[in-house]
């Protein structure tokens, strides 16, 4: 099983690439960054410690940067997606078996997963769909752990307000959970239990269905 830090293979250099490799470089996770564009790797040297240019749709220039040695890699290409979906069909073929990718489309993420992705992420359609359900349900966060279980950051409503959280059956009722709170005032959220009281102007972090969570909201 990788270890969180095990060095991490990044092909492709764009926003989101070089944003990740600054990223995982900031919390300590070893990266090793490879574009065919020299530009783009000259650009990124400047913030990453480990980058060169080399063809990754190329498996005999994949095997000469070592990268049949990692555990875990990410293909960050977005425009080319035939560069994309080809660049995960190689590292699928050196034996990597930890492989995330960017997908630009609902069908390339579905080619990139036949292909040998492990995980696969759009991030302009995860954006978009967590911002919407800001504005909309005005939620001051939103996090999609999968497609029928969310994680939301929101105020109180006035019904949970001055009693103790296990005397409300918000559970039983409303279909979430209070997992943690941030007293107004205080910089850190803390767990709930039964006998958390909420104020108003603390901060809630609940989970539940996306329906649930919505209409809790609301």
């Amino acid at each position: 099983m990788a270890s969180s830090k095990d060095p991490v293979l990044i092909v492709g250099l764009g926003r989101f690439g070089l944003s990740l490799a600054r990223g995982l470089t900031a919390v300590g996770t070893p990266v090793f960054a490879v574009d065919d564009d020299m530009e783009a790797v000259q650009h990124a040297s400047f913030t990453v410690p480990n980058v060169m240019q080399a063809n990754c749709t190329d498996i005999d220039a994949l095997r000469q940067i070592g990268a049949q040695d990692f555990t875990r890699a990410v293909v960050a290409i977005g425009s080319d997606i035939e560069a994309s979906i080809l660049a995960v069909s190689l590292l699928s073929d050196l034996g990597i078996p930890d492989i995330w990718a960017k997908a630009s489309t609902t069908q390339h993420a579905r080619i990139l997963g036949r292909v040998g992705a492990t995980h696969v992420v759009q991030p302009e359609r995860d954006t978009g769909e967590r911002v919407a359900h800001q504005i909309a349900h005005r939620l001051l966060d939103y996090v999609e752990i999968d497609p029928q279980w969310v994680l939301a950051r929101v105020k109180p409503p006035q019904d949970l307000v001055g009693v103790p959280l296990g005397g409300t059956k918000v559970r039983k009722q409303r279909g979430i959970t209070v997992v943690s709170v941030k007293p107004q005032g205080s910089a850190n959220f803390t767990y709930c239990d039964a006998q958390t009281v909420l104020n108003y102007g603390d901060e809630i972090l609940i989970m539940g269905t996306p329906h649930d969570v919505d209409r809790f909201s609301e």
